[in-house]
């Protein structure tokens, strides 16, 4: 079986790094770009204009702080309040203070919760109300009470219930019946029933199934074989077919396989390579590519990716189905 995408799938412009610049995850000067980021506030628009979607930019630089173990100099008591501050009085979290309780925002204002094990700090049961309250008669979530329907929320009910030990709060059989509705012909899972495979999606579909205990009923092979099928020249992974490699597929991809036992469907070392040449040297961050701009979120999943090739940089593991560190689940009991 290949493991390469269609050549025609990547035309992309890079700078290369040195072998031995590229050889080496960077992680003091990841630990340092994370943090300016909250420095640099009244000088940076990127921050403001990212004001909505705070909660899940702590998740992501927190993270990544703790698998490069670089998480002790930074003010978690602070963080704790400024999340817990973000929680309404129906149970759910916002993305930032005043901004509305969303499920994506809920979900990470949990995991960034058990990262600095807090969690005893807020009451999980008005938190499992809110996710529970969002789950329709066909399974599917809501992702607030404006109703979009999508396969992230159906991650997000599972895994926050799941972090919270809630699980009994909602219909699983029809959560997994809704999610196994939205795979199609070509193995792949897309937003809803009979929309376009996208590897986002994917992880957020086998790693519900994966916490829900249901991979036994999907085709395990066939949906591997799309995910390898992610892997273009370059060592990279897209998102679908003929589109650019991204490192954030790094997780997506990566993830997924790892849950369904198939990494080796892929050239790891290849991937490595990839990742590893998105570097920024001078400022710290991982871009989407080699050659971009570092963000916290390529950053994050660039991190994630290098854990789950085992390691191979000195991070601590990360968990394929929770995107959390295995030892923080280990604390929780989930492992």
């Amino acid at each position: 079986m290949s493991s390469q995408g269609p050549a025609s799938s990547t035309t992309t412009t890079t700078t290369t790094m040195t072998t031995a610049a590229a050889a080496t995850l960077l992680m003091e000067k990841h630990a340092a770009f994370i943090r300016s980021i909250d420095v640099k506030k009244h000088e940076d628009f990127e921050y403001w204009v990212s004001e909505h979607l705070r909660m899940s930019g702590v998740y992501w630089g927190f993270s990544a702080l703790y698998l490069m173990n670089q998480l002790t100099e930074t003010d978690t008591t602070g963080v704790v309040e400024w999340v817990l501050s973000c929680q309404h009085p129906d149970g759910g979290f916002g993305g930032n203070v005043d901004h509305d309780s969303h499920m994506l925002y809920t979900l990470s204002a949990i995991q960034i919760l058990c990262i600095l094990d807090s969690l005893n700090q807020v009451n999980v049961d008005s938190v499992a109300t809110f996710v529970a309250g969002l789950q329709q008669a066909d399974g599917s979530f809501f992702g607030d009470h404006w109703g979009e329907v999508d396969t992230r929320f159906s991650y997000c009910a599972i895994a926050c219930l799941s972090l919270i030990k809630r699980l009994d709060r909602i219909n699983i059989p029809k959560a997994v019946e809704f999610i196994l509705s939205c795979q199609n012909f070509d193995g792949g899972f897309g937003c809803v029933p009979d929309a376009e495979s996208h590897a986002g999606q994917t992880f957020c579909c086998v790693g519900a199934l994966s916490i829900a205990g249901a991979l036994d009923k999907i085709d395990n092979a066939k949906l591997a074989w799309w995910l390898s099928e992610r892997q273009v020249p370059n060592g990279g992974l897209n998102g679908r077919p003929e589109k650019l490699p991204d490192v954030c597929y790094s997780w997506w991809v990566l993830s997924a396989l790892s849950i369904l036992r198939r990494l080796d469907w892929i050239n790891t070392t290849q991937l490595c390579e990839f990742i590893l040449n998105s570097q920024d040297q001078d400022t710290g961050g991982i871009a989407d590519r080699p050659g971009d701009m570092p963000d916290v979120f390529h950053t994050f999943f660039g991190v994630a990716g290098l854990s789950l090739l085992g390691q191979l940089c000195g991070t601590q593991a990360i968990d394929p189905s929770y995107a959390l560190p295995v030892r923080v689940l280990q604390k929780l009991g989930l492992l």
